[in-house]
């Protein structure tokens, strides 16, 4: 497959079935957060299948940056609805929750059923340094084809800086708009303004769709907001704690900047303090859960889901807190489609790729300055650092093989 074209709106050899699979397989491999999963969707996209261009994802990031809700997940709903449209978000999201779902569902039933954690820790300390690596290897990758000259290299020393030591719930805006910013004022006069693409044929492919989706949006949620008053008084039950988690997870992921662990503190005030349907102990494994499975951090909404709804309220929970962000991501994405080849955002952008590579750079750095400094973890790193730098081994293989390493040696050898 060939990377994507701006003439080529959707090619004929990316289906929804190779979106669905391509993304199911992603989410199944991301551990450690957003810059692990963005960094596996450019080795699986970018690097393996060649399906998309390295700008695909920085206009992703970028935008995903300054709009609420899980950043990666909504980085994955702009490459499926570049791709394929508004079929392909749906799809793109479906693929990339399942697998964090199924994993946090099972983990929840163990949970609650036995009171503990399972054995994954061990998992985990084998796949943590693995993650760090690769983190590492893409934004090498990233680097050695998009930082151009000595401007982008400052202005990746600087992101890697204000990553590392502002300590801002907005910093990862203030990056945003700031390296935007410096690229216009440098590159504006320098850069060549592109032929605006024809799109009116895929203004109407796209428009028609997202307006049809957000009108059922609004009819749903205006059918569970009022079916309560005409339901027998079991059903409406049911329905009133689903609404209730529709309504305050979908406020909360609608509300907060700034990537997955913003919404730590935020949740533990509305869900423990406020609703009080978890305790204190519970909130923070439920957290935890979240951070043994692949995925957003956000998924951790499913254990509160399933302890207050059951597994319904545990679909209504995932749903409500990656489905509105979603939405408002493809809206501001199809926005974006119309001006990105504009003499303004050729500049901006041309500082804001080497903010994003310093990001990712710095949080390679911040994911493993929590690892501990011994032989095990050191090895891990080294040996899939080379595999994923010189060999490009696929990050299906080297996730599984990590997590199993911990899982060996913290069993049988520590």
């Amino acid at each position: 497959m060939n990377p994507k074209t701006e003439n080529s709106k959707y090619p004929d050899d990316i289906t929804l079935l190779f979106l669905f699979l391509s993304f199911l397989k992603i989410g199944a491999t991301s551990w450690g957060g957003f810059m692990a999963l963005i960094s596996v969707v450019q080795k699986e996209l970018i690097e393996n299948k060649k399906v998309i261009a390295e700008k695909v994802i920085f206009d992703g990031i970028s935008i995903a940056s300054v709009l609420p809700g899980p950043m990666a997940f909504n980085v994955v709903v702009y490459i499926g609805y570049y791709l394929r449209g508004i079929k392909g978000a749906i799809v793109s999201m479906l693929g990339i929750l399942l697998p964090s779902f199924i994993f946090m569902l099972i983990l929840s039933y163990i949970y609650i059923g036995y009171g503990e954690l399972p054995a994954l820790e061990n998992f985990f300390k084998g796949v943590l340094p693995a993650i760090v690596a690769i983190i590492i290897a893409v934004g090498i990758t990233m680097a050695r084809k998009n930082i151009n000259d000595y401007k982008q290299v400052i202005i990746c020393i600087l992101a890697i800086s204000a990553l590392l030591f502002i300590k801002s719930v907005f910093v990862t805006f203030i990056i945003i708009v700031g390296s935007g910013l410096l690229g216009y004022i440098i590159y504006h006069n320098t850069t060549v303004k592109i032929e605006e693409v024809n799109t009116t044929s895929n203004n109407s492919k796209n428009i028609k769709p997202l307006i049809y989706s957000i009108i059922g949006v609004v009819v749903f949620v205006a059918l569970i907001w009022f079916s309560p008053y005409f339901l027998p008084s079991k059903t409406a039950g049911i329905v009133n704690v689903q609404k209730e988690l529709i309504f305050t997870l979908s406020t909360i992921s609608l509300t907060l900047f700034g990537g997955g662990y913003i919404i730590i503190p935020i949740m533990q005030e509305i869900i423990v303090s406020g609703l009080q349907w978890l305790s204190e102990k519970e909130f923070v494994d439920a957290i935890a859960m979240g951070q043994l499975t692949p995925g957003p951090i956000f998924i951790s909404a499913t254990f509160v889901g399933l302890k207050v709804g059951g597994i319904i309220g545990a679909i209504t929970a995932t749903l409500a807190i990656f489905i509105p962000p979603g939405l408002l991501m493809i809206v501001i994405s199809e926005f974006f489609g119309q001006i990105r080849n504009s003499k303004f955002i050729t500049a901006a952008f041309k500082g804001l790729r080497p903010a994003i590579i310093g990001m990712i750079l710095a949080a390679g750095f911040t994911i493993g300055k929590g690892i501990p400094f011994s032989g095990f973890p050191l090895g891990v790193f080294s040996v899939v650092l080379v595999a994923s730098l010189k060999y490009n081994v696929n990050v299906a293989y080297l996730i599984p093989f990590s997590g199993l390493a911990g899982l060996l040696y913290y069993n049988f050898f520590i």
